[in-house]
């Protein structure tokens, strides 16, 4: 963990509640896919965790949804001005668990931090399919940037207004993509339908409130098979099989 003073270089609208902002900060170590960040802001006592969408050395892109008052001071923030972040937090995705093919399922916001492991896994020289779930389609974001990359991407929608009616686990079903591990970031009663479902094995990033972001606070324990476990010191990312619902 560190405390990094980034620069914002730009922070536009999206998609629908949905921002994208890149920062900058000379010395920043580019960061593993999984992992997130802390953001301190002006008269708010608790930093927002925010999972990273991309990473290189000396920048970083962050894609959040305005979902609170702290989301959306956020949103109001220019380009030239700072922000103090706690980088490097939390176990990230393990790119290493994927021999040649990986399925990755993505909902809501939960679709940014699969942007960075897509990319490292097609650097890589492994196959990559993508499937994004959204409840409609003036929320779908990082589409093209997904296809840029090389992936072969679908797109599932609850009311029908783009790709498949229905959830990621009807584009499975429908296109039954090849695939020797999966990862996925989204909603939990998302994650709980990939888990009982998708067979085979797999990581999930589980979406929490979190306090300090740390570990110190407790504040996201969750059970799992192996006890209990902090979702921000010891995940967000966790082994399917370690998962107890």
């Amino acid at each position: 963990m560190e405390n990094k003073l980034f620069d914002i270089e730009s922070n536009a609208l999206v998609a629908k509640d949905t921002y994208r902002m890149t920062l900058r900060c000379e010395g920043f170590r580019k960061m593993s896919p999984g992992q997130f960040v802390d953001v301190a802001l002006d008269g708010r006592f608790l930093r927002r965790p925010i999972s990273v969408c991309d990473s290189e050395d000396g920048t970083l892109v962050l894609v959040y949804k305005v979902v609170g008052e702290g989301t959306r001071q956020m949103s109001e923030m220019a380009p030239g001005g700072k922000l103090d972040i706690l980088v490097d937090l939390g176990h990230g995705f393990t790119t290493g668990s994927c021999t040649s093919a990986a399925l990755l399922l993505g909902g809501g916001v939960g679709v940014a931090p699969l942007y960075l492991l897509a990319k490292e896994l097609i650097a890589q020289g492994k196959k990559v399919t993508v499937v994004l779930g959204f409840n409609m389609a003036s929320e779908i974001v990082l589409l093209d940037e997904f296809k840029a990359l090389g992936a072969d991407v679908y797109v599932a929608t609850m009311d029908g207004s783009a790709g498949t009616k229905g959830f990621v686990t009807d584009v499975v079903k429908e296109y039954q993509p090849e695939f020797d591990f999966y990862y996925t970031c989204g909603p939990k009663p998302m994650e709980k339908a990939v888990y009982a479902s998708i067979p085979g094995d797999g990581e999930l990033s589980l979406e929490e409130r979190m306090g300090c972001g740390t570990g110190i606070c407790y504040g996201c324990t969750c059970q799992t098979e192996l006890g209990p476990k902090r979702i921000c010191k010891d995940g967000p990312v966790f082994k399917k099989e370690e998962i107890k619902w």
